[in-house]
């Protein structure tokens, strides 16, 4: 699928994996909209970008507020690439070490925003992009979700993590079937250690040393490595209800 002239929407692309993601598609010719809870980083973004980029800011959560902001997305352009990297995560253990029970509130709202919010803007997305013309061989578009490794190799203290990238695996291949009637493609991308903000926050140490238990490269990973397969995932029309790890081999430890 051509990228360059339609419309792109990147939840989560105000920083990280997302904003790494909106730069390469809007060098490739898209018009993006930015959906994220960082206004700052996300108009200072949209800013930058110029052109047709737009921010908007969106609880993926919610169930309007998305409706609304997919909507505005496909205005000056067809909608057909949705990539889903919004998300938090949470350390807590089934029980505590006082043999307490694993906090509810907290697997709810990682949950709420990783597994809900994941579908909620696939949905109005799907919506959008089925009533897009049909391209070559029917298709219409692609939605990217974003998994994590963390959905086969859970470690300790990831119990609510892993259930919510575990989730959206799980929802990839029965959306793709779902979709395939109106031409559109589902993959999920599950990432392994890579350089977002959050990692930054290590000293430089701890980050070499999760880098040198990458198999190969010995490198966390970079949002471009990420950004790369996002295009890649566009352009290869046959590429459809995968979820494809994007670790360096690596197989996280219990710890």
């Amino acid at each position: 699928m051509e990228i360059k002239a339609t419309a792109a929407l990147v939840t989560g692309g105000a920083s990280g994996l997302g904003e790494a993601t909106v730069r390469r598609l809007t060098k490739l010719g898209a018009q993006c909209t930015i959906l994220d809870r960082n206004s700052d980083k996300g108009e200072q973004l949209a800013k930058e970008l110029g052109g047709n980029t737009k921010f908007i800011n969106v609880d993926v959560a919610d169930e309007k507020a998305v409706e609304e902001a997919v909507s505005i997305a496909g205005e000056s352009a067809p909608l057909r690439i949705a990539v889903n990297c919004a998300g938090i995560g949470w350390v807590g253990r089934t029980i505590n070490k006082d043999s307490s029970p694993h906090d509810m509130g907290s697997f709810t709202k990682v949950l709420e925003v990783n597994l809900i919010g994941t579908f909620n803007v696939m949905r109005w997305a799907a919506s959008a992009i089925a009533k897009t013309e049909p391209l070559e061989f029917g298709e219409r578009g692609v939605i990217i979700n974003t998994a994590s490794i963390a959905a086969f190799d859970g470690q300790i203290g990831q119990l609510a993590y892993s259930a919510s990238k575990g989730g959206i695996v799980g929802m990839t291949l029965p959306a793709a079937r779902d979709l395939a009637a109106v031409g559109i493609r589902v993959n999920t991308i599950a990432p392994g250690l890579m350089d977002t903000p959050l990692l930054a926050l290590l000293p430089e140490p701890q980050r070499q040393a999760l880098a040198a238990g990458v198999n190969f490269p010995k490198r966390l990973g970079f949002g471009d490595d990420y950004a790369s397969l996002v295009q890649q995932i566009c352009e290869n029309g046959y590429l459809n209800g995968e979820t494809i790890r994007l670790d360096g081999g690596l197989r996280m430890p219990p710890k």
